[in-house]
């Protein structure tokens, strides 16, 4: 196979970049008075304006030709059709039937998972049904009022985002923790004041192995057992499990009953719809949580059906990948202007970091273009008096998303038109900036005229979707995971595994006992961890 940097079309958008780098926004948009409605899509109830980006028509028809010649249609037909397109770990990729409807026929080696899919979510839907009723006791007879989810990564990330960006939908007489770090301030504060008999602990990790979460899990059954009068029985009636070992989940206490699977063609970033999501389904009920996989479902078949120009996580995706390939951008900027999504950015820094932080290609050869770039934001207006300086006249080109909606959830006098001017603004702002003419028109003095100028000519898109419901939040998410699809799709690499976060973890496991030993240990590290570890074991005593 050609290498991509060989390619036809990489190489005709190298061509191109120096032209498009020398043109100003401010050009673009007065060369073309339609531009801002021209430069729209429409597409599952999610408005994207993607205007204000340093492109033109011909950038998008280099854009659109990578990504046919980068053989994007067929890794899309090769996913929804079950393909084992994870080749590092020969598995299927099949998210998107964990949100198929009843009916629907997505096949892994021949077998239909999608009866599978419903049969956990009947399940699923019956224990929160319980549980959200009262019917469901603790071991002492008390209703449960708190539940305490306890993962880490895609088991955590995932579930405490639609948490509390569904809030405002969710079950207001119970209440619910998430405890992922492995740091014990993040257990003790999340039960400080809860009371055991009252509480149900959810424990998620697909091997029941995860150490981070099994050492979290073992302190919330010794917790709970030293409340409720140490009786081990106690555990089944406080404890229930998202995993597929059966054994590891009895042998803690936890009746297999109680246990809600999931596959192995299920990522764990990927994984918030799945059984995964039963805090989820806790907090805001089977129909909502019905209506969010709905969402997923809209935005899975507009990906899989729609023609590429015409396509939001195409179009966006491939955006993204022309700012860190052809313009040095090394970060994206992911900015709600809705409080319940405060957790999204971070959630996105799993979905988009862990998938294509390659460096090698599907082949195993090394890539020379960049992968992913870092994703962070804050929501807005939190982040304009924080970080916005940087984005508007730092040195750094920082491409944004902008995510709004038209109705608010909690309304309260003028606060949401003027949180829309604001997204609104923001986006000119950037776009447009001011020039050193306009700030001497307003008065300003020569010294201080170099110190506000804005050069604009900083990109954004701008989301706006009608309200914040279950549904819409399953749209965004997926969008953003079909953005992924598409940017590894060209970059020839596996967005499913997740080596990098392995050694890590390993080197962990050997320094740990070294780390509780009564005895000085052997050390065998380099001389810097064998420094640590000794200094760290000498302040521990004291």
């Amino acid at each position: 196979m050609t290498p991509l940097t060989s390619a036809a079309a990489w190489m005709a958008l190298q061509s191109h970049v120096p032209t498009l780098k020398a043109l100003h926004l401010r050009e673009l948009f007065a060369a073309d008075p339609r531009r801002g409605e021209r430069l729209t899509l429409e597409a599952a109830g999610i408005y994207l304006d993607y205007s204000k980006h340093r492109i033109t028509d011909e950038t998008l028809r280099l854009l659109l030709a990578l990504a046919a010649e980068s053989g994007l249609r067929e890794r899309i037909d090769a996913m929804f059709s079950g393909q084992r397109i994870n080749s590092t770990e020969n598995r299927a990729v099949l998210h998107v039937a964990l949100r198929a409807p009843r009916g629907a026929d997505i096949r892994v080696d021949g077998v239909n998972v999608v009866p599978g899919v419903h049969e956990v979510l009947d399940r699923m839907a019956d224990f929160a049904q319980r549980v959200r009723s009262g019917a469901w006791l603790g071991h002492s007879g008390k209703r449960i009022r708190n539940i305490v989810n306890i993962g880490i990564g895609g088991s955590d990330l995932g579930p405490v985002m639609a948490y509390e960006a569904l809030r405002h939908c969710s079950a207001r007489d119970m209440r619910f923790r998430f405890v992922s770090n492995v740091d014990g301030t993040d257990f003790a504060e999340a039960v400080h004041d809860l009371v055991a008999a009252e509480t149900l602990f959810i424990v998620s990790s697909k091997t029941f192995t995860t150490l981070e979460t099994m050492t979290n899990a073992h302190s919330a059954r010794d917790w709970a057992l030293a409340a409720l009068g140490g009786d081990a029985a106690a555990v089944a009636r406080h404890f229930v499990a998202v995993s597929t070992n059966a054994q590891a989940v009895s042998a803690f206490g936890i009746s297999t009953d109680n246990m809600f699977g999931f596959w192995d063609w299920v990522g764990g970033r990927y994984s918030m719809d799945s059984a995964i999501g039963l805090s989820t389904m806790l907090a805001i009920g089977a129909d909502n949580f019905t209506a969010l996989l709905g969402g997923f479902h809209e935005m899975d078949e507009h990906f899989r059906q729609a023609p590429f120009e015409r396509n939001l996580p195409v179009l966006m995706g491939l955006l993204t990948l022309l700012y860190a390939n052809f313009f040095d951008a090394q970060t994206v900027a992911v900015l709600p202007y809705e409080q319940y999504l405060k957790r999204f950015p971070a959630y996105l820094q799993q979905l988009t970091m862990e998938s294509n932080g390659k460096h090698v290609t599907l082949a195993g050869t090394r890539v020379d273009y960049d992968t992913s770039p870092v994703y962070w934001g804050e929501p807005g207006t939190n982040g304009q008096h924080s970080f916005y300086q940087l984005i508007h006249q730092g040195t750094r080109l920082i491409p944004c998303d902008f995510i709004a909606f038209a109705k608010p959830l909690n309304v309260l006098g003028r606060h949401h038109d003027m949180l829309l001017a604001n997204v609104f603004a923001q986006g000119q702002a950037l776009a447009f900036g001011k020039t050193a003419d306009e700030v001497r028109a307003e008065g300003t003095a020569g010294t201080l005229v170099p110190h506000r100028v804005f050069e604009g000519n900083r990109p954004s898109s701008t989301l706006l979707l009608d309200e914040l419901t279950p549904a819409a939040l399953g749209k965004l998410v997926a969008l953003y995971e079909h953005c992924v699809f598409t940017q590894a799709a060209v970059w020839r690499i596996n967005a499913f595994d997740q080596w990098g976060v392995e050694l890590g973890k390993v080197l962990a496991q050997r320094i740990v006992p070294e780390l509780e030993s009564p005895t000085e240990p052997a050390l065998a590290h380099d001389s810097s961890t064998n420094a640590l570890i000794r200094r760290y074991r000498q302040m521990k005593r004291g």
